[in-house]
């Protein structure tokens, strides 16, 4: 079977070349006659590649030298336990922005353990935008400030950040991480599960501030201590080894593409041909005020579900597949991530002119 355009909002598609150059060195990695995810995470011929696909993240995204790469475990979902974990040492206060379900989500494992103000919230329109903050409401002596990057279920991102002072920035990055260049050193964590644009799901790349390291409660869970995977480079515990190496050869892929403003030259070009579509249709809107728009996840509706289903059922069967947006919002959503090629925009677009002169 041919392979489709996948248009999942994780786990995503991957690079072809990607794919193919694990195909090939599925039963024998590096001439050691046996396959990465069978390989001990201890061994020379691991370790070696772990500390390339160090290099390589820490190349692509311009990673200052005071800052950590960590390779975890638990998702996203962990971290937003984590970051308050180690972080909450001072007046154990954060600053939020909600823009979303993960927003929320995060806020609810920081209100376990300390105080959260929220500066901002897009819920009364269904976080079809992006706040506007009023730094006279920031808390001062926060410890820290965490927003979300992209909203995968709602389509939308932040294209400026709040300027923080010495409080530290926190974003969680899952679902637009390694899409567009960004200046590391305005945060103090960086984090973003893998399976949008790194890599298969199984591992979390945290980037984090050495200054933030080392301060939890001395109770802290070993596993759950940022200190702990600083200290042992990720491998206090087994490392999701195979994960790792995907992510490696991603980061490999995007320096072959000429790194990361070439990427989101790509990137913003997809966007555009997706929204200039649905901007000028009678039949699909988009519900996102148009300065916040993702360039990753394009979400769109009709005015009925039954035409939001057949669409979905439709493309499905030309290999346009997994449209269907989330179960809260409902309608139709592309995710356009890095590996998606700009050949499987046009695509779409195409198919959703043809349903529109057919269905109207």
């Amino acid at each position: 079977m041919e392979r489709v355009y996948n248009f999942s909002a994780g786990p995503a598609m991957l690079p072809e070349p990607v794919l193919k150059q694990a195909q090939a060195e599925m039963l024998s990695y590096g001439g050691s006659g046996m396959s990465v995810m069978e390989m001990s995470h201890r061994s020379s011929q691991f370790m070696e590649l772990f500390e390339k696909t160090k290099a390589n993240l820490k190349e692509v995204m311009g990673i200052p030298d005071n800052y950590k790469i960590l390779f975890l475990q638990g998702g996203a979902s962990m971290q937003f336990a984590m970051v308050p974990l180690n972080l909450f040492r001072k007046s154990k206060k954060a600053d939020f922005i909600n823009t979303g379900a993960w927003s929320k989500a995060a806020i609810k494992e920081a209100k376990k353990i300390g105080t959260v103000n929220i500066i901002a919230s897009s819920e009364d329109k269904n976080f079809t935008y992006i706040p506007a903050w009023d730094a006279s409401k920031f808390s001062g002596d926060a410890d820290y400030f965490h927003i979300t990057s992209n909203n995968t279920i709602y389509g939308t991102r932040y294209t400026t950040f709040p300027e923080t002072g010495n409080v530290p920035l926190v974003a969680d990055m899952s679902s637009n991480i390694l899409s567009e260049a960004v200046d590391v050193s305005k945060f103090g964590i960086i984090y973003a599960g893998a399976q949008k644009n790194i890599g298969p799901a199984g591992v979390t790349v945290v980037i984090i501030r050495e200054d933030l390291v080392g301060h939890g409660p001395e109770n802290i869970f070993t596993m759950l201590d940022y200190k702990t995977h600083v200290e042992k480079d990720s491998s206090f515990n087994t490392p999701p080894c195979y994960s790792i190496y995907i992510a490696g050869l991603v980061f490999e892929w995007i320096k072959s593409q000429g790194g990361l403003k070439v990427v989101e030259k790509r990137n913003l070009e997809k966007a555009k041909l997706l929204y200039d579509f649905l901007d000028e249709s009678t039949l699909f809107r988009n519900p996102v005020v148009p300065g916040d728009r993702s360039i990753m996840n394009v979400t769109f509706v009709t005015d009925s579900e039954d035409l939001d289903a057949k669409c979905i059922k439709e493309a499905k069967e030309l290999g346009l597949v997994t449209l269907k947006g989330h179960r809260s919002v409902g309608g139709l959503r592309a995710s356009i991530y890095n590996a998606m090629p700009v050949e499987g925009v046009k695509k779409l677009v195409e198919f959703l002119k043809k349903f529109e002169a057919h269905n109207k």
